[in-house]
């Protein structure tokens, strides 16, 4: 079924330009536009936002930095274009493809804003999906990778909720 949905997903790869570029910038750049969309909140209103920003980069670098890299760990996978003949738009590393890093890192964060500012976190959502599509398109993840990384940045949010409210460090919250 990874497979199946990768192909489909992965086909249109050097058939149009203009998606090409697309794919190219959300799958490498457009993460670096969401990071400093999140930043610009503390000068929205550094009082009201200072802690959805702090908790989504924490929520992030626990996804991204702890529990993907002991997935990693534990259940290497190679990526899609190191098995198989397909088209490749993004030099990468053959390190293990499973989960995306990026998709737990910019889900982390979507989850934190969420919780904060709906309509932000909805927007935050939309774009890590896309993160995570360009990355299936580009050659470089199977879309399991994304979908379980996507797990396991809410999860990792959700996680750190749990454990600030519990200390009280965020009264913001709900």
């Amino acid at each position: 079924m990874d497979l199946f949905i990768f192909q489909q997903i992965n086909q249109f790869v050097f058939k149009w330009l203009w998606l090409d570029t697309f794919a190219i910038f959300f799958a490498k750049y457009f993460g670096y536009i969401l990071v400093i969309l999140l930043v610009l909140f503390l000068f929205k209103n550094f009082k009201k936002y200072w802690q959805m920003v702090v908790s989504a980069l924490l929520a992030a670098i626990l996804a991204r930095l702890v529990i993907v890299e002991i997935i990693r760990y534990f259940l290497p996978r190679a990526r899609p274009f190191v098995e198989n003949s397909i088209n490749v738009l993004i030099n990468h590393s053959q390190e293990s493809a499973f989960p995306s890093g990026h998709a737990s890192f910019f889900f982390a964060i979507a989850t934190i804003v969420y919780f904060y500012n709906k309509k932000a976190g909805i927007f935050f959502f939309l774009a890590s999906f896309l993160i995570g599509l360009a990355r299936v398109f580009s050659g470089i993840h199977w879309p399991s990778d994304i979908l379980i990384g996507a797990l396991v940045g809410i999860l990792s949010a959700h996680l750190l909720i749990r454990i600030l409210k519990k200390f009280a460090f965020l009264n913001n919250f709900l």
